[in-house]
């Protein structure tokens, strides 16, 4: 029998399982996808703001340094577990144009991290130089910056920590182990497509697809046998049914039909595993979400930073919530056909509520 969207989406808020500490959660999700934005805070906070009780914004940053993460990517930019980071190492890459264009500019990066153990961009631009480059959007960067990034995604050199959002550097000889003594490809493979499934599910068998194709930036050198374990995955490891007119899939231990149907509200980030795709969030809520901040301001239907607001399961609006002078400002919306009932305002409230706990803000007078 065919899971009804009522069940999906039930069972697609696992990922919201309260965990006991920062490192819990990582634990469990694997995965953590990081953004830059902070509106009213960072991805990665709003992420796990909605995981760990008490948690507060830059919590992972400071905790970095005693936790097993480490920042990576699969199939985004984030932070991993070790044991997730053994899936994706070693790390096989082709010459970049950073050393065609400045041959030594690397040795002399890994040399200088031999020497001080823990690098700044800033010290490094000071002893090696090298000029600008163009970076990934097209903007420039300085060659050293570039050249660490270079070593940090072939494994070669690790993230220690950042200081004010800056990441330092250092050698990494957990994954100069894994150079010399790697995991077995169909385990590496299957782990990763395993992991996805599990954070992202329930979802469409071609979402699931396409976070695979994603993960090429992880396992660049094994996409095509990535996409093969995909394959053997949706066909023989993971569970999966139609429902109104899509396949989904999901681990094979879970079901549908005992998923609790979640209580009260939720303000959830636009990179949360429960929002990351579209596909799903359209055919299981009935709109369409977009993160906007991108588009022009003249543009924008939802706003620059829109957060989807669940009642129990039911996506029922988005929320735009800025920190201003001590306060926290929201701008609330709902889409058409949904009452704003009084438990629905109470539920808000409480949200905000732990919003403005998250953030360090003072509640407002009324």
């Amino acid at each position: 029998m065919s899971p009804t969207p009522a069940a999906l989406r039930a069972l697609a808020h696992r990922t919201l399982a309260r965990q006991p500490s920062v490192q819990a959660a990582l634990n469990s999700m694997g995965f953590l996808q990081a953004d830059p934005i902070r509106a009213p805070a960072r991805a990665q906070d709003l992420t796990l703001m909605q995981r760990v009780r008490g948690y507060r914004a830059g919590d992972l940053e400071r905790l970095y340094p005693t936790l097993d993460a480490e920042e990576d990517m699969l199939p985004n930019y984030g932070f991993v577990t070790r044991e997730v980071q053994a899936l994706l190492h070693p790390r096989e890459l082709p010459e970049t144009r950073l050393e065609r264009e400045h041959p030594g500019l690397l040795e002399g990066v890994r040399a200088l991290a031999g020497e001080r153990g823990e690098l700044h961009p800033r010290d490094v631009a000071a002893a090696v130089g090298r000029g600008r480059v163009v970076n990934a959007w097209g903007g420039q960067s300085a060659a050293s910056t570039r050249a660490l990034d270079t070593l940090h995604r072939r494994g070669e050199l690790r993230v220690t920590r950042r200081v004010g959002g800056v990441r330092l550097y250092g050698p990494a000889p957990h994954l100069a182990a894994l150079r010399a003594q790697p995991l077995p490809t169909p385990q590496r493979l299957r782990g990763a497509v395993h992991l996805l499934a599990a954070l992202y599910g329930p979802l469409p068998e071609a979402s699931l697809g396409y976070l695979v194709g994603l993960s090429r930036f992880g396992l660049p050198h094994l996409h095509g046998d990535l996409r093969s374990a995909f394959r053997v995955a949706v066909r023989e490891e993971l569970t999966g049914a139609e429902a109104g007119g899509l396949r989904y899939v999901w681990p094979a231990d879970w079901n549908p039909d005992a998923a609790p149907t979640p209580r009260g509200v939720r303000i959830v980030g636009p990179f949360d595993p429960l929002v990351w795709d579209r596909r799903r969030f359209a055919h299981l809520h009935g709109w369409t979400y977009r993160l906007e901040a991108y588009t022009p301001a003249e543009k924008r239907q939802l706003g620059y930073y829109a957060l989807p607001v669940f009642q129990a399961e039911r996506a029922v609006g988005w929320a735009n919530l800025k920190g201003e002078a001590g306060e926290l400002r929201a701008e609330l919306h709902w889409v058409p056909g949904v009452r704003e009932t009084a438990a629905l305002r109470k539920g808000v409230e409480a949200e905000l509520g732990r919003y403005r706990r998250f953030l360090g803000l003072e509640a407002r007078e009324s």
